[in-house]
């Protein structure tokens, strides 16, 4: 019988991939890359390749900034999805699981399929999958039982939402894995739905560390899903956004910010313009009114010039008292 499985999904894979329809299918596109690029053959009965504790160790060290922002984050999807048989995985951006969450009666279960740190879930060590393909192709995506490239993985279902680090860079994912075959299409969207909100969360927390000493503004997401956040510094400079942001604001790269004006890049936002000019409306009225109207010396309180004062008054509008 696992003969037959086995022989079963080896050829639909490769009578997809002669199809022709990649062109048409992320998931056959994903197996062509497996098999043509990757050289990866479905029937393969290898186990997902480990790191040793050395290098795992190394690799935590290099993402510490995305291990120590996803703490949370990370409990509290486990305390959302891990009654139910899942485990929750964060990786990094070669695929490498350098942190998770699971119930200990499950571990051996999820040890035992290479669900665990240490593991490499690349799609060109494992074909596709949630973790690797995720990575490729930078959404979310879930990949479900025979949806995967390697028959020894069609027992698995997993969802997996892609991790942006401060600067839009694709830092890692973060995988909910289970192994039960009586997971629904419904609970597969609660949990892709629990992963994103996540993963979101995560992103936040990098964002807020890395731009301690800015203000924070948010930007409402082109999908509608959360708010992208901006990084805006004393001087009313842009000085770093979030994917999200960089996307609803049409920013490209993934590289630190060339410092922009806010009110120009905001121009056409209107919340977050609010945001800002009411933020800084009150700031400056503040230091006014305890200054008794002293230019020099609120300037001097705010720790900006003179200059860059009476830009901001003419920016919102206020009068000198």
């Amino acid at each position: 019988m696992k003969g037959q499985k086995l022989a079963h999904h080896s050829a639909r894979v490769e009578a997809a991939i002669a199809s022709g329809e990649a062109a048409k299918s992320s998931l056959v596109a994903s197996w062509c890359r497996s098999s043509k690029l990757h050289r990866l053959d479905p029937a393969g009965l290898r186990l997902p390749q480990r790191l040793s504790d050395a290098e795992l160790a190394a690799v935590r060290q290099r993402v510490e900034p995305l291990l120590r922002a996803s703490q949370g984050a990370m409990d509290r999807l486990y305390q959302a999805v891990g009654a139910a048989g899942c485990c929750v995985l964060l990786a990094d951006r070669d695929g490498v699981p350098v942190d998770r969450r699971g119930v200990a009666a499950d571990d051996e279960t999820f040890r035992s399929w290479g669900l665990w740190t240490g593991a490499v879930w690349s799609e060109a060590q494992e074909g596709t999958n949630g973790i690797g393909t995720c990575l490729v192709e930078q959404r979310p995506l879930t990949i479900d039982r025979d949806q995967h490239f390697f028959t020894r993985n069609t027992e698995l279902s997993c969802t997996a939402v892609p991790v942006y680090d401060a600067d839009a860079k694709l830092a890692g994912v973060l995988d909910v894995s289970s192994c039960r075959a009586d997971r629904t299409d419904a609970f597969t969207g609660l949990i892709a739905l629990a992963a994103g909100e996540a993963a979101r969360r995560i992103e936040a927390e990098l964002f807020r560390t890395a731009f301690a000493e800015a203000r924070i503004l948010l930007v409402p997401s082109p999908d509608g899903q959360g708010s992208g956040l901006l990084a805006v510094d004393s001087d009313d400079l842009v000085i770093g956004a979030t994917r999200s942001a960089r996307l609803a604001l049409g920013l490209t790269g993934d590289r630190p910010l060339r410092p922009v004006p806010a009110a120009d890049l905001l121009g056409g936002t209107a919340p977050a313009q609010d945001q800002l000019g009411g933020v800084q409306r009150g700031v400056l009225q503040r230091a006014l009114s305890r200054s008794q109207g002293n230019v020099s010396a609120a300037a001097r309180a705010l720790g900006v010039s003179r200059a860059t004062l009476h830009r901001k008054l003419k920016l919102l509008e206020l009068k000198q008292h």
